[in-house]
C-alpha cells in the first residue's frame, strides 16, 4: 500500500476517521466525521509522524527552515512529524509551538522550542482544518515574532468543502496567503479506497455509504 493508503486504514482503526451521523461545528449534517482527539498512545503517536513526514518529503523535498504545531492539537504533530523526518529522512529540521497565554515570568514569550528568525521558511502542521481560523491565528501570531515566509500548510485530511466562499477553505487559504497546502488524503480519496473494501472484517463504505458521502459532497463540496 501507498503511506495514503496506510494512514486512511490507520484512522479507520484508531477510531479516529468513522461513519454515521454527526452534526459538525457548523451545524452540516454529515456522513462521516474525523476525530483526531483519538489519537492517544505512543504508537499512533509514532506512526502520524511517519504519515506528516512522508508527506512532507514528497511535496517539500528541500527549502524548510521550521516546523510549527499551532496550539493545542498541533503540537504532538509537529513534535513527531520532525522526529520521523530525522529517523526516516536524515532532515533534522527544528519545531517550535505557541502558547496559548503569553508567558509573564523566566525566559517569557509565546513561543516554545526554535526562535524562528526573519526570512525562515515556515511549515504549519495541523490536524483538520474545518474554517481555517487557527492557521490565520497562527499567521497574526508570527508578525509579532519574526518576518517569516509560510512556505506551507500541511493538514491530515482535506474535506473538500466550501469555506465562506464557493471554493474550499484550503483553497482560500491558498488565495489569501499564497501558502502551499498539502493533505496527506483528500476524501475523494478516501471514498475510492475504502469503498467496498473490507478492513479487518468490516467494509465502512459501502454502496449506501458512498452514496451518502457523494451526497454530502454535493451539497456542500467546494466548487472549483
Amino acid at each position: 500500500m501507498t503511506y495514503k493508503e496506510e494512514f486512511i486504514t490507520f484512522m479507520v482503526r484508531a477510531g479516529v476517521l468513522t461513519f454515521g451521523d454527526f452534526t459538525t461545528k457548523s451545524g452540516r449534517k454529515t456522513p462521516y466525521f474525523i476525530n483526531t482527539g483519538n489519537y492517544k498512545t505512543g504508537a499512533q503517536a509514532a506512526k502520524l509522524g511517519d504519515y506528516y513526514a512522508a508527506c512532507i518529503q514528497q511535496n517539500l523535498p528541500d527549502g524548510v527552515d521550521c516546523l510549527f504545531g499551532p496550539a493545542y492539537k498541533g503540537i504532538p504533530l509537529a513534535v513527531s512529524a520532525a522526529a520521523s523526518l530525522y529517523r526516516d529522512y536524515g532532515r533534522d529540521l527544528p519545531y517550535c509551538f505557541n502558547r496559548k497565554e503569553a508567558k509573564d515570568h523566566g525566559e517569557g514569550g509565546a513561543m516554545v522550542g526554535y526562535k524562528p528568525q526573519d526570512g525562515d521558511n515556515v511549515v504549519i502542521v495541523e490536524d483538520v482544518v474545518t474554517a481555517g481560523t487557527a492557521v490565520r491565528e497562527t499567521i497574526q501570531l508570527f508578525q509579532q515574532v519574526a518576518k517569516v515566509n509560510f512556505k506551507a500548510l500541511i493538514v491530515s485530511v482535506d474535506r473538500m468543502e466550501r469555506g465562506t466562499r464557493d471554493c474550499s477553505t484550503l483553497d482560500e487559504l491558498r488565495s489569501d496567503y499564497g501558502i502551499q497546502v498539502c493533505p496527506i488524503v483528500t476524501v475523494r480519496e478516501i471514498i475510492a479506497f475504502l469503498h467496498n473494501r473490507e478492513i479487518d472484517g468490516r467494509v465502512y463504505i459501502d454502496d449506501e455509504m458512498k452514496a451518502k458521502m457523494e451526497a454530502y459532497l454535493k451539497q456542500y463540496g467546494a466548487k472549483k
